[in-house]
């Protein structure tokens, strides 16, 4: 077996072990990622800042200071801030931007020793759930059955594609509806969106401020909780950041749910719903039941105005976020003809800039926003999200552990088959997901098996607020029941 296919906890064993190098651990890993140029999943590669860290890692490692993540090689979503490195967005508006600063997440990486291989695709601006609206193209899924390219899922497509094809051990996403979670179940690996707040979004570039959350995708649940423990904790340069303490997540893998209640909700059964799906969701409930939990029917009435308040709300907070790209400061500035003015430098470097995606959801914010029409819809939405929340704390003061769902209406889709003359068919794919960010609750999504062309299924958990260590544990035992080990066949 490559290293480069190891999981970040057995390449911790095999580091501390001295078995392998973090240079031959990174060098693997560049390798796979040049072979892996077919997935165009990696947009700017970093070989000698890899390769300088991986040193680095060696020397730690040699000195007896080797935190977990020490000489792990990992992929970073284009949306954080690396010093010095490329840094879009999936976004024309930013070429060329390279930030004169770290983002928090990647600065506590590089302390516990990662390893920064380079940046990866992504929808623009987070805006997507195909990864088909990025300025670099498509990333691409390492899974196929026939001679379809599939989309990874959005807007962390990039992310999801390189850890399931083995060119990283691991890679940051980010979640604002489902983004970290639906990609992981595309792909066939984990993802974790952690509670709103864990984890800060400090040099995150920002799609909807309220909802945002940065999370790992990995390999395992075990190396979920290993990347999460070091990317999470309190920063001060963050207002929404929680000054709490961040739990040993691994140690909390117990494999023990005896007793612990497993809530199902009976509005995520929607008609039409297909029958792997179902038969999915079936499969689970038994993997949990036959681990000793008991299964709750419980009901979260609201859940059907998720996705309309989902995109009132986020296109609204992206209005706000995405009128700073204007050409004034940094990025992308339109050619002016004789006679222009600042007006006109701002209408041409926006409609350049912006994709049709990112331009469709700040016109849709702006109206919202608008006078005329704040209360009918903002309000409203914001208002209806107090109830969404309200309708997951009643379940878990109710006594409810955690709550099962399916984490996609379906398999990995064909690029190009979803939302071309109506935007709301790609939508839907957030239906099951979009109701965590709402609530700002963690969730973790979980491979559990392959439907009937052969692509991966996942489920997802949804936990307590800041109980990540627990959720991860009933996450554990899931992926255990599930014995997912299917891998893509490699043609890329």
């Amino acid at each position: 077996m490559s290293a480069n296919s190891w999981t970040i906890a057995a390449a911790r064993d095999a580091l501390r072990a001295g078995e392998v190098t973090a240079v031959d651990l990174t060098m693997a890993c560049l390798t796979a990622m040049d072979a892996g140029d077919g997935l165009n999943a990696f947009v700017h590669k970093t070989p000698e800042m890899a390769l300088e860290q991986a040193r680095a890692a060696d020397r730690r490692l040699a000195a007896g200071d080797a935190p977990a993540m020490c000489g792990i090689p990992v992929g970073v979503k284009d949306l954080f801030a690396v010093k010095g490195v490329p840094t879009q967005a999936g976004s024309n508006i930013l070429r060329g931007f390279r930030p004169e600063y770290e983002s928090t997440v990647t600065t506590k990486l590089w302390e516990a020793g990662a390893v920064c291989l380079g940046k990866l695709n992504m929808d623009e601006f987070a805006m997507g759930s195909s990864n088909e609206s990025s300025c670099y193209g498509p990333a691409v899924n390492p899974w196929k059955v026939d001679e379809r390219r599939l989309t990874p899922g959005g807007s962390s497509g990039g992310s999801a594609a390189a850890v399931a094809a083995d060119l990283c051990l691991a890679a940051t996403g980010t979640d604002t509806g489902g983004s970290i979670r639906q990609p992981a179940a595309f792909c066939g690996i984990t993802g974790i969106k952690p509670t709103y707040g864990r984890v800060s979004r400090w040099g995150v570039v920002a799609y909807a401020s309220s909802l945002d959350q940065a999370g790992p995708m990995t390999k395992s649940v075990r190396d979920a909780a290993i990347m999460l423990g070091a990317m999470a904790g309190h920063d001060a340069k963050d207002s929404t950041s929680a000054d709490l303490a961040v739990p040993n997540f691994e140690a909390a893998l117990t494999g023990d749910i005896r007793g612990k209640k497993i809530g199902i909700p009976r509005e995520y059964r929607l008609d039409g719903m297909p029958a792997e799906i179902a038969a999915l969701w079936d499969r689970g409930m038994d993997m949990m039941r036959g681990a000793g939990a008991e299964i709750v029917d419980i009901s979260l009435p609201h859940t059907k105005y998720a996705l309309p308040t989902y995109y009132v709300i986020a296109p609204a907070e992206a209005s706000s976020n995405l009128a700073r790209y204007d050409g004034v400061r940094y990025g992308h500035r339109a050619k002016l003809a004789a006679g222009d003015g600042i007006t006109e430098m701002y209408e041409k470097t926006r409609a350049e800039g912006f994709g049709p995606e990112v331009q469709r959801r700040i016109m849709a914010g702006t109206y919202v926003l608008s006078a005329g029409f704040y209360d009918a819809y903002y309000n409203r939405a914001r208002k209806v999200r107090a109830l969404i929340k309200r309708d997951f704390e009643q379940a878990f003061a109710a006594g409810i552990d955690a709550i099962l769902a399916p984490t996609t209406p379906s398999s990995a889709f064909g690029l190009g088959e979803q939302g071309g003359a109506d935007p709301v068919e790609m939508y839907l794919n957030d239906v099951f997901t979009v109701t965590l960010n709402l609530a700002g609750l963690p969730g973790v999504a979980v491979p559990v098996g392959l439907d009937a062309k052969g692509l991966p299924l996942g489920l997802q958990l949804i936990g307590r607020p800041w109980e990540e260590a627990e959720l991860l544990n009933h996450a554990y035992v899931l992926e255990q029941a599930a014995g997912f080990v299917a891998k893509p066949a490699k043609w890329w």
